[in-house]
């Protein structure tokens, strides 16, 4: 037995479908797995069969035409073939998340093309017979080549899916960065993920009562597992992490800050938690300057901060970010709000974080 590839289409109608297997059972092709790729043509059939080895390209095309199909391509298969598309999509996918820089042969393995190459100009994505074009998310387009059989838009679709996927594990990369503290201590700064649970409570863990609740106001205790899933990875905004690189007597990866964006409309809010033996170095400051230049760069108009009034270290942390920020104190709490987009900017006062120590009239509700 010989395994073989057969893409034939078929007239979208019910009962079409059935004639065509059976007209591939008739000579004793056993079909392994079927996919069904719609097309404005009618209905792309895409089968992986086990054929006599009698069996020649030419016989099982006009098995195919027998069957009421057209527009036959018949090619040998290999054992990998066995692998449904799922599965090896899949496994496309994993190998992206690791070097996403292999989009191009990942595409290869994915549609069978012969030539891919990368554009640096931004063109419309679609198909033309057996030349595909995908916009590259980070600019630029890919155009891929084969000699049959033709693009369906199924197969588009899968492309445009991998792409994608390249794409945001590209920009995750590009988000760790080494970070120097001033007093010459490196960390890796990065977002956060869903993994990054027991180490975020284990930061929690390493925190003191005070420092617990002066982020959280609520008391000292630790957030439930759940309410930590949360703040790592929003449904609009960003967490990031700092966590150790090797050192003497340092593992790395262990958590030591976290800083979180919430987006709600135009306005973010930001937090900050560092553990005890990390604040005063830069660590604080450093996170935020981060959250900021997101906040710009997703379009967000300010940033509101909520700061315990007796925070004198938070305070002091915002007053060295050098931007212009209003303050409103509702009791013990300061909200500071800081514009991130120049038409959202006021005037700038003297010196307005340093100003919270001496309590401003409360607002009215």
């Amino acid at each position: 037995m010989t395994l073989w590839r057969i893409r034939a289409t078929v007239d979208d109608r019910p009962g079409y479908l059935s004639v065509l297997t059976a007209s591939l059972a008739l000579r004793g092709v056993n079909i392994l797995a079927v996919q069904v790729h719609t097309t404005e043509a009618g209905a792309v059939d895409d089968f992986l069969v086990d054929a006599p080895d009698t069996l020649d390209e030419a016989e099982l095309v006009a098995a195919v035409e027998r069957g009421r199909g057209r527009d036959c391509w018949v090619a040998r298969s290999e054992a990998r073939g066995l692998a449904d598309q799922p599965t090896r999509a899949l496994g496309l996918a994993t190998r992206l998340v690791r070097d996403p820089e292999d989009t191009g042969g990942a595409l290869r393995a994915l549609l069978g093309a012969d030539e891919v190459a990368w554009l640096p100009t931004r063109v419309a994505g679609g198909i033309d017979g057996t030349t595909m074009q995908l916009p590259d998310p980070a600019g630029g387009s890919y155009r891929l080549r084969r000699a049959a059989p033709s693009y369906t838009p199924a197969e588009y679709a899968r492309a445009q899916a991998l792409v994608e996927l390249a794409a945001t594990a590209a920009r995750r990369a590009a988000d760790h960065v080494t970070l120097v503290l001033p007093d010459g201590a490196e960390l890796l700064v990065r977002p956060a993920t869903a993994d990054d649970l027991a180490g975020v409570r284990e930061l929690h863990e390493g925190c003191s009562a005070r420092t617990r609740q002066r982020r959280y106001f609520v008391g000292a205790a630790l957030p439930s597992p759940a309410r930590l899933r949360r703040l790592l990875e929003p449904a609009e905004g960003l967490t990031l992490l700092a966590t150790t690189t090797a050192g003497p007597g340092r593992p790395a990866g262990r958590v030591v800050a976290m800083a979180n964006l919430v987006a709600e409309g135009d306005e973010a809010e930001v937090a900050l938690l560092v553990r005890d033996d990390w604040q005063r170095r830069g660590l604080g400051t450093a996170l935020l300057r981060r959250l900021l230049g997101q906040a710009e760069r997703a379009g967000v108009a300010a940033v509101l901060l909520h700061v315990q009034a007796e925070n004198g270290p938070m305070l002091r942390t915002l007053r060295r970010l050098d931007r212009p920020a209003t303050l409103e104190r509702d009791g013990s709490v300061v909200t500071v709000t800081v514009p991130v987009t120049p038409a959202a900017a006021p005037a700038r006062a003297a010196d307005p974080v340093a100003s919270a120590a001496a309590p401003p009239p409360r607002r009215s509700r």
